[in-house]
């Protein structure tokens, strides 16, 4: 059951093809056809509740969240389940929390949220920096598996075979972030969530009726399937070679909470957005997006290790990244129907939307960052046409050289990678976004002190992690300079990060805190409840 037929290799092949013309052509017709700021950064809002909604949701379902969730889910039952709700619960504290604020103070970038209060470029090319280093972690991890993700679909083998996907699709997501701006990658993201969640409803009924329609029944065999028992339903499997193995769950689940909600390819789609109604409207469709693919992948990889065993799925991939493609091939049973062949097609043709439409998101999000804070504030009279230029000219810029890095750690384990984007958004990102629209104190040195403090500390401390050596699974499984006692960094640096921005509050003195102050309730009726019409 882990070997695909010729028949739906075949099928997946001309589905990817197909997919990859419709979609550059979807960004054609739909990307800017003047020079206009708002059309490129933001589509003009022109996007419903719904449609708004469907696209964030599909940039928060990455294929890294796919993949990776679903095979931790196979692999340790119940604390990848917990994994899977911490990320919905993530997109539930930006909607409650941040996303209102986000929209009301920001107009295209992340930097404009945060120089709202405090302008000047330091903040803003600050922001940049930090963008940059936490999506770039991520953009690697997608665009490196892309390549092994196809060979195990399409049944290649070799390495230059796998590589030269990996370039081939790493030129199409980069095409999509210059062609289509904002309203192109957001269309994009709808068609992949649309086919994602469609396709994953009728794979999990799938395997609910292998059981009987009994979740319980589910439940057991993945337990005995697992090889470990009753353990595998309950919490601590995972992290049970640990030193501190509750800390260590906590502080996974901080970073995933944390981190997944201020990440600046989720925060951008807060501007895409007309006014806050149409941002609590747009938050609700994405959240009930979000909980139904919680729903399915729990269900599809419980299916995938009670019919086919965590041994199985070990043995193809030691992640379990392949864990819900195999859950939805074994759903099938022995012989496999044409109708069937087709609805796997169309699951395998989700997961390869999947990775371009959330990497062409985030190489959209780094160079409009660049355009926008970095070059288009060193000249005054900086033309719309020209700034346009240079975001397309910056989505290269950062696109190429992220194809190099991935052809270089495509065989490693790319598990540090996505704790890295993960850490730093929560450990940097997350306290500057809450000090900056909540605390009417926060100084530019505050901001700063947690911006480059909060990043500083997370690149520090993750190559001490067994993420990276001490363990067969570590990207160095031959090395071992483990030294720092938990799998992510959250316990620590974000405790950190807000400690740091404090602190550099403090260190303003009391004069700067009080002029800050005085700004904040200026913009405060903008930024807490959209009061005053921004002039943007």
């Amino acid at each position: 059951m882990t070997e695909l037929n010729g028949d739906a290799q075949t099928m997946s092949l001309v589905a990817f093809t197909a997919v990859a013309t419709v979609t550059l052509l979807l960004c054609v017709m739909t990307g800017p056809d003047r020079d206009d700021l708002d059309e490129f950064y933001t589509g003009y809002r022109s996007l419903s509740p719904l449609r708004n909604g469907l696209a964030i949701a599909g940039d928060y379902i990455s294929a890294a969240t796919v993949l990776g969730t679903g095979g931790v889910i196979a692999l340790y039952g119940q604390d990848g389940v917990i994994l899977a709700l911490s990320t919905a619960l993530s997109l539930m504290l930006l909607m409650f929390l941040l996303a209102e604020p986000l929209r009301n103070a920001g107009r295209f970038t992340m930097g404009d949220a945060l120089a709202r209060r405090m302008p000047g470029r330091t903040v803003r090319i600050t922001a940049c920096a930090v963008t940059i280093a936490a999506l770039l972690p991520l953009m690697l991890v997608q665009l490196a598996g892309t390549g092994q993700l196809i060979a195990f679909l399409l049944g290649f083998s070799g390495d230059s075979v796998q590589t030269g996907c990996m370039v081939g699709m790493g030129i199409l997501m980069i095409s999509y972030a210059t062609i289509g701006g904002m309203k192109g990658t957001a269309l994009i993201q709808i068609l992949k969530i649309v086919m994602l969640l469609g396709s994953g409803t009728v794979i999990a009924l799938l395997v609910l009726h292998r059981f009987d329609w009994s979740p319980g029944a589910l439940f057991d065999a993945a337990a005995k399937g697992s090889g470990v028992g009753d353990a595998f339903l309950h919490s601590g499997l995972e992290f049970s070679h640990s030193a501190h193995p509750g800390l260590d769950m906590i502080s996974t689940q901080l970073a995933v909470v944390l981190g997944g909600a201020c990440l600046p390819h989720i925060t951008m789609r807060m501007y895409t957005a007309s006014n806050a109604r149409e941002v609590r409207r747009s938050m609700s469709w994405a959240v009930s997006g979000v909980a139904l693919f919680v729903l399915i992948i729990t269900v599809v990889a419980f299916g995938a290790t009670a019919l086919i065993g965590r041994a199985v799925i070990a043995g193809v991939d030691p992640q379990g990244n392949t864990a819900y493609l195999l859950g939805a091939r074994a759903a099938f049973g022995q012989d496999v129907s044409m109708a069937e062949t087709l609805l796997f097609t169309t699951v395998t043709t989700s997961i390869f939307l999947t990775v371009l439409a959330s990497v062409a998101g985030m190489i959209l999000a780094c160079a409009n960052s660049l355009a926008h804070d970095v070059f288009a504030l060193r000249t005054r009279d900086m033309t719309p046409r020209r700034e346009m230029l240079i975001a397309r000219l910056s989505a290269l810029a950062v696109g190429l050289p992220t194809i190099l890095l991935a052809a270089q750690v495509q065989h490693r384990s790319l598990q540090p990678l996505v704790t890295l984007t993960f850490c730093i958004g929560a450990s940097a990102l997350a306290p500057a976004l809450v000090y900056s629209l909540f605390w009417r104190r926060y100084t530019r040195t505050g901001l700063l002190c947690t911006l480059i403090g909060g990043t500083l500390s997370v690149l520090v401390l993750i190559p001490g992690t067994n993420l990276v050596s001490g363990s067969p699974v570590a990207a160095f499984p031959d090395a071992d300079f483990n030294w720092f006692p938990y799998t992510t960094t959250a316990v620590v640096t974000v405790p950190l990060g807000f400690a740091l921005g404090w602190l550099g509050t403090l260190a303003s003195g009391r004069r700067k805190a009080e002029e800050q102050r005085r700004q904040y309730e200026a913009v405060e009726g903008w930024i807490l409840a959209g009061a005053v019409r921004r002039g943007d």
